[in-house]
């Protein structure tokens, strides 16, 4: 019994998992890059960073806690202690601290110069720092989805040519079988079509292979179930004339919007606000207590107040205070190279994407190329009916097959030049 149990649940679950296979997931890339902001979990781990800065800055608010100190309590006494009702030190309460000795002692600290204040407005800086950190890693994977999905979107494209040849040599193996079952026509020329259709399927599942190595990358920043197939719609290129695009304008952006320059840039204000706060360590804190002594000194009661505080002769901070300067002296320097490479890059990008959007529009020009699909459907005709050659069949077949390659990878660079610009300059181009 537990056997056919055993059985069926496998069954059961094969069935399952046979059934989740065929599930196909046909997103726009909007719909996707939606997906991703929800549910990638880098990102998520990366916001909880601005949190913990959050619970820093709290931390920083809060003031030191008071200590108390109790001693020089007696855990017992002598005869001599104990003699006469007089002279015998009373409890407390009942019998409780009878000829007993203590004092208790509380005390406080005290910033001076405004440490607390100015170390809540370093930490502050950190928050700020890991705002722009959250963003930069935002950035960069954000270029990378987009990436992806130009890449299947080009793969998935590419396939679609592949199938169409298939498709018309399909169509011509069938009538030329029949064809050399008659006599009328070489069995090497079904052989050579038959030859350049397994090319084609080769091709095809080859393509096959990068588009799921390219999903699995996919899936991973979506967070999705590894079972699901993703179909991305194909849809109008997102791109903008680079004529209508200020290089200027675009460097200004960078200077601004980069995650990477505005953190950099922060960090020298962190090191500033960590220079200001080092300095005030050098002014001491103080200490002020109340004590109370039970029959300790003359009198049986005492209650006192007093103040404490460092005398700052030898050590006044000063290793810190220098490396606090060096530090933001350094984050200086490396602000202005981060600054440097970021208009070095969007300058590199921006000609890129220049010859690569000129590229496509000339290709988008060409009428004889955007004619090329109704040709594939007359030369399969023509070769059924002896109109050509199979040579000059072929040879069509090929250039056929280059220039749809060509126009699908005009267009994936576009785009992938595009975002890797938006990239450079840390912000959507309008």
């Amino acid at each position: 019994m537990k056997k056919h149990l055993l059985l069926f649940v496998s069954f059961f679950i094969l069935t399952n998992l046979l059934a989740q296979e065929r599930q196909i997931l046909k997103l726009a890339p909007e719909q996707i890059e939606a997906l991703f902001l929800e549910n990638n979990l880098q990102l998520i781990a990366e916001h909880l960073n601005i949190s913990i800065a959050d619970a820093e800055i709290a931390q920083a608010k809060l003031w030191n806690n008071p200590s108390i100190e109790i001693g020089q309590i007696n855990l017992w006494s002598t005869d001599t202690q104990r003699e006469g009702e007089k002279e015998a030190i009373p409890p407390i309460f009942r019998s409780f601290a009878r000829n007993t000795q203590f004092t208790i002692e509380l005390s406080q600290l005290i910033q001076t110069a405004g440490k607390r204040g100015k170390l809540v407005n370093k930490e502050k800086v950190s928050k700020e720092i890991a705002i722009q950190e959250f963003e930069d890693v935002l950035r960069g994977l954000k270029v990378e989805l987009r990436k992806s999905i130009n890449e299947i979107i080009y793969l998935q494209s590419y396939q679609k040519v592949l199938k169409s040849q298939g498709e018309s040599f399909s169509q011509l193996i069938e009538g030329y079988k029949n064809q050399v079952a008659q006599g009328n026509i070489a069995k090497s020329e079904l052989l050579r079509l038959q030859s350049s259709l397994l090319e084609i399927e080769n091709e095809y599942n080859d393509l096959q292979i990068e588009i799921n190595e390219q999903e699995k990358s996919l899936k991973t920043l979506l967070n999705i179930e590894p079972i699901l197939i993703i179909e991305i719609q194909d849809v109008r290129i997102n791109a903008k004339n680079p004529d209508e695009v200020s290089l200027a304008n675009l460097l200004e952006q960078a200077s601004e919007f980069r995650p990477d320059v505005t953190r950099q840039r922060l960090q020298t204000k962190y090191y500033e606000k960590s220079l200001a706060y080092e300095k005030a360590q050098r002014i001491p804190d103080l200490t002020v207590n109340a004590n109370y002594d039970r029959y300790g000194g003359v009198w049986k009661d005492f209650v006192g107040f007093g103040v404490s505080f460092d005398l700052p002769f030898f050590n006044r901070n000063q290793g810190n205070i220098k490396a606090a300067k060096i530090s933001r002296d350094q984050s200086q320097y490396l602000a202005q190279q981060q600054q440097n490479m970021a208009q070095h890059e969007v300058v590199e990008a921006y000609s890129n994407y220049t010859m690569a959007y000129k590229f496509y529009n000339k290709i988008n020009d060409n009428n004889l190329l955007s004619d090329i699909d109704s040709m594939l459907e007359i030369y399969t005709k023509n070769l059924l009916n002896r109109n050509v050659s199979m040579l000059e069949y072929i040879d069509f077949m090929d250039t056929y097959k280059a220039n749809k390659e060509t126009i699908l990878t005009a267009r994936k660079k576009v785009s992938t030049l595009f975002e890797e610009l938006q990239y450079t300059v840390g912000t959507e181009i309008k």
